[in-house]
């Protein structure tokens, strides 16, 4: 992986075409994007599980039953992710339904048209990875027949007729709670321009040597591999108070509020994995500064910077820049030199004083241009000695 992947991961958007397609954009419940929905008698007993409904409109009918004109149907389907199936009777009430419902905010003037699509388009993307997990890793695992002689159509059946009303609430629930820690952070921003450009503090973690270890590992290994390096990174982030944009793989993307918070989950992502054998070392470089957000993910010279620092860090190492050291010191969460630190100690110790509590220690290196940049000046980041 490079780090123009790493950064452009989600930074384009397909354009919209400006003729309306000819053809008709797919359901969310036809999984094999395929051109036409699928006869499997037990794949439509499943899909009537899972949406509530029988099939009963074509996309057109569909269309006109919601009152959205074809054009405007076919730019929420293709936004959410639905593949082409022509002028099949596959879609449902539900179908209509969300239509009727993303047209109505367009008409209410709660949203506009493009903000509409950016809406379904960032919900598609969202749950239809979150759907291919639990098929994948999940419902995969547990529809194994557990008797000689029973079938897999047998089992996932009532299977999922009993994790589907759980799932759901599940998905509710989380969804609100993060929905209502990112108003949170909304609401506090100073002003509406920090609602979107806001400085932050922005963190990659690269493991060392993956593209080598690809060839090296058999497929299994390395899928276990990387969902251990993403849990582990995911639940250093959340625990700290971090927000984990996206994973890549071999590369997580993680953003904080302040510095101190973004140093914090940097140098403890380095001291567990250090300790796990079976991880190849890893990088870690921050930055701070003005970051874009949009759909979820963060996008500018910040984020840019963060990734080239990356990819210079030492093995086993955090890398920030000098805007980053220059937060923490303003903070009061690193010196400004070791030299400076001895002197506070030494004051505070002739004046019978407790000496500044410095949590982290930063050490200049030596400037380097960085590829698109410029020069800049990193610093290695420590913990300060107990």
């Amino acid at each position: 992986m490079t780090v123009d992947d790493a950064n452009n991961g989600g930074a384009a958007e397909p354009a919209e075409p400006a003729d309306p397609p000819s053809a008709y954009p797919t359901p969310h419940h036809v999984v094999d994007h395929t051109a036409e929905p699928t006869d499997d008698p037990l794949a439509i007993r499943l899909e009537q599980l899972i949406l509530g409904a029988d099939r009963r409109y074509t996309p057109f009918q569909a269309a006109r039953t919601a009152g959205v004109s074809m054009e405007l149907a076919s730019r929420f389907w293709r936004a959410m992710g639905f593949a082409d199936i022509g002028q099949a009777k596959a879609l449902t009430e539900a179908d209509v339904l969300a239509l009727r419902r993303l047209a109505g905010l367009v008409e209410a003037g709660l949203l506009s048209e493009p903000m509409a699509v950016q809406v379904a388009r960032s919900t598609g993307q969202t749950t239809a990875r979150l759907a291919e997990w639990q098929i994948d890793s999940f419902l995969e695992g547990l529809t194994e027949p557990p008797e000689p002689g029973m079938t897999r159509t047998e089992v996932t059946y009532p299977l999922v007729e009993l994790l589907l009303p759980e799932l759901e609430e599940f998905l509710i629930y989380v969804w609100r709670r993060q929905l209502a820690a990112a108003t949170g952070r909304v609401v506090q921003a100073a002003d509406d321009e920090e609602m979107v450009d806001r400085r932050l503090a922005v963190g990659f973690a690269d493991l060392v040597g993956f593209t080598r270890l690809t060839r090296r590992l058999e497929e299994e290994e390395l899928g276990e591999l990387v969902e251990a390096f993403e849990t582990t990174c995911a639940d250093l982030v959340a625990a700290h108070g971090g927000r984990l944009i996206k994973t890549l793989g071999d590369e997580v993307l993680y953003a904080a509020d302040d510095a101190g918070t973004a140093a914090e989950i940097g140098l403890r992502l380095i001291e567990t994995l250090g300790h796990d054998e079976t991880m190849p070392a890893l990088r870690v470089g921050i930055a701070f500064g003005t970051v874009t957000t949009r759909m979820g993910d963060v996008f500018g010279t910040t984020v840019n910077l963060a990734s080239r620092l990356t990819s210079i860090a030492p093995k086993d190492a955090v890398l920030v820049d000098s805007a980053f050291a220059e937060e923490l010191t303003r903070t009061g969460e690193a010196p400004v030199s070791e030299t400076q630190a001895a002197e506070e100690a030494a004051r505070a110790e002739k004046e019978g004083e407790q000496p500044p509590a410095y949590r982290f220690a930063l050490q200049p290196m030596w400037q380097r241009p960085v590829r698109g940049l410029g020069v800049v000046e990193p610093w290695l980041l420590g913990r300060r000695p107990t």
